[in-house]
């Protein structure tokens, strides 16, 4: 796999959402009918405009995995237990206990009385979907074995088919919060099952003669359409958060807390769970970053399908989007700066260099 680096967009995505911040907000108080139309283009509480959007965003993103890459699972079981672990069983777990802590006890004070329910869902959905796309980028600036990256990749994708709406609705239900199955389940379809597949199929279709050229050649052509796409999506929901942000701006520092707190916690029991077992530092550090961070395209694309582009838990999400580029680029950091640390683990030596255990 050609090593990646990170593109310009990439490295100021956080730059990016802020201005989007500005021209939504502008937009929607200057064209606040357009945005009510468009926010009334619904088919079963779906957004149709979003919905199209979020494809664009997606698939391009899923086009880069290759389910035949399962097959080498087993050959980095520690890490791939470990990952496993920290997305299913303990991240989504976490954040919804960090929501509750902050933004509906610490914080309830400090924000609108009637979004506290929708801030929490959304920060639960987004911490229940493993991110997709830039762990890929993440991986590499770790050195990372991208062998590893894309098999837990492609195995976190499959089981988000099945397991997705089920954490979400779990934990949407112990939040005290009414979960519309129907639109639940609508989102899984439209934005997890039908862009895998029609990904894999098109991925087939373009690798069919063994080559890869066909799918590069259409991966950097779409890549514009997912850039343009995600800013879209995200002007829209500004435009319609607009009043709420510019009346009290806090908010979304204030849920940026347990997005962050979350991030490093994750990040840091993964870590230390691959050093416990052995893993080689190459298998450790991209299961980390895997396990701390979030395919915050799908959380966006939910949280509007399930409570709507007013909602508390659409910014809640955004806010993720927000953070992704410093947090994870700081949680590399220090993966690389503690390598030596990691690599002294009698565990880590004894699995690596069996000579000297």
């Amino acid at each position: 796999m050609a090593r990646l680096t990170m593109s310009l967009f990439e490295r100021t995505l956080t730059l990016w959402v802020f201005g989007c911040i500005v021209v939504g907000i502008a937009l929607g108080h200057l064209f606040p009918d357009v945005f009510q139309a468009i926010g009334a283009m619904e088919i079963a509480k779906v957004n149709i405009p979003v919905a199209l959007l979020i494809w664009l965003m997606v698939i391009p993103m899923l086009l880069k995995i290759d389910f035949r890459s399962l097959s080498k699972v087993g050959s980095y079981w520690r890490g791939i237990g470990v990952t496993l672990f920290i997305n299913w069983a303990v991240k989504p777990f976490s954040m919804a206990l960090l929501g509750w802590l902050f933004i509906g006890w610490l914080f309830r004070p400090l924000l609108p009385a009637d979004q506290i329910d929708a801030y929490i869902a959304g920060l639960i959905i987004l911490a229940a979907a493993p991110c997709t796309a830039m762990v890929f980028v993440w991986s590499n600036l770790t050195k990372g074995e991208p062998h590893f990256t894309l098999s837990q990749v492609a195995l976190n994708d499959a089981i988000m088919i099945v397991a997705f709406a089920p954490v979400v609705a779990l934990l949407l239900g112990l939040s005290a919060i009414t979960v519309p199955w129907d639109t639940l389940m609508i989102s899984v379809a439209l934005y997890i099952l039908i862009p895998v597949a029609a990904a894999q199929i098109l991925r087939r279709r373009l690798t069919a003669g063994g080559s890869t050229a066909r799918l590069d050649w259409l991966q950097g052509k779409l890549q514009p359409l997912s850039l343009v796409a995600l800013l879209s999506t995200l002007i829209l929901l500004f435009g319609f958060q607009g009043e709420q942000i510019i009346a009290q701006p806090t908010i979304i520092a204030l849920l940026a807390v347990p997005i962050l707190i979350q991030v490093y916690f994750n990040s840091g029991l993964a870590y230390v769970l691959n050093r416990a077992v052995g893993e080689k530092h190459c298998i450790a550090g991209p299961s980390a970053l895997i396990g701390a961070s979030n395919f915050f395209e799908l959380a966006v694309a939910a949280a509007i399908s399930l409570f709507g582009f007013h909602s508390g838990a659409a910014l809640a999400t955004v806010v993720g989007v927000l953070i992704e580029v410093p947090v994870m680029l700081s949680v590399v950091w220090i993966v690389n700066r503690s390598k030596d640390w990691y690599e002294a683990s009698p565990a880590v030596v004894r699995n690596t260099n069996p000579e000297r255990a």
